[in-house]
């Protein structure tokens, strides 16, 4: 999150932001932060995060806060986290907030239940998405007092950060005579979030699979690598009326996906 309370006090606490504008003094965010504790925290209901190459992907988390009761919640602001490597703010390109803390209610003296925003922008600003950051990330979530402190609590898991896919396919001839030869072509793309554009996916494998018309089953016929640009070709005997497919099974930095079905009319 970009709350300047929150903000400041990573900083102070980390030395890893550098940051222009401050909302309390760095020798008061340097010190112990509220005393909460967090439990239950979910980022986009437990599902992988996929980004596209332009429009901003916002996904919800909720969580459970637990304070004193002598402990005001006005008094700090709190959110999840995505985190890299084995502390907080080692990089900004290791820690991913949102921008505004949660909102939290009380559900008792000393139990906030909360929900909050993270947003993930494939585009050129300041806190816009780099290709390195795809893959695994560890989910925690802070406090920050309002008055100076930071409090961090790691180990909620972890969620997949992904750069959209896509996937086409085309058989031809057609029609085509039963026994002769298909040839089914393809190419399998993800997001390139800097430079916002598609980009061919290479050497990854891609199942070719076909569906008989008149079923609702597609049966994998063979696995064909992507070339350099991500293209795919390959050659099949025509047997029956039905629909080719290339289905891919996805990467950590990438989503599975599926071309929509090629109908082929065999005669």
């Amino acid at each position: 999150m970009r709350s300047r309370t929150i903000v400041a006090a990573v900083s102070a606490v980390t030395g890893a932001l550098a940051l222009t504008a401050l909302a309390v003094p760095a020798a008061e965010a340097a010190t112990a932060g509220p005393a909460v504790t967090f439990s239950a925290l979910k980022v986009n209901s437990g599902k992988n995060i996929v980004v596209g190459t332009t429009t901003q992907v916002t996904v919800t988390a909720t969580y459970t806060v637990t304070k004193p009761a002598s402990l005001a919640a006005s008094s700090f602001e709190s959110g999840p986290v995505l985190y890299r490597g084995t502390t907080l703010g080692l990089d900004s390109d290791d820690m991913i907030l949102g921008d505004d803390p949660g909102t939290c209610t009380a559900s008792s003296s000393t139990v906030l239940k909360c929900t909050a925003k993270i947003q993930f922008r494939p585009d050129s600003s300041a806190d816009g998405l780099v290709n390195s950051q795809a893959g695994s990330w560890k989910l925690g979530a802070l406090a920050a007092a309002k008055d100076g402190g930071l409090t961090w609590q790691a180990g909620f898991g972890t969620t997949k950060l992904q750069r959209k896919a896509t996937l086409t396919v085309n058989a031809s001839p057609e029609p085509v005579k039963k026994g002769k030869t298909l040839t089914v072509t393809g190419k399998l793309s993800r997001a390139n979030w800097e430079t916002n554009k598609y980009a061919g996916y290479a050497s990854q494998p891609v199942n070719l699979q076909f569906r008989k018309a008149g079923t609702t089953t597609y049966t994998t016929v063979k696995t064909v690598r992507t070339s350099s640009t991500g293209t795919l070709s390959t050659t099949v005997t025509a047997s029956a009326d039905g629909y080719y497919r290339y289905s891919f099974a996805g990467t950590t930095t990438t989503p599975a996906v599926s071309a929509t079905g090629d109908y082929i009319d065999v005669q």
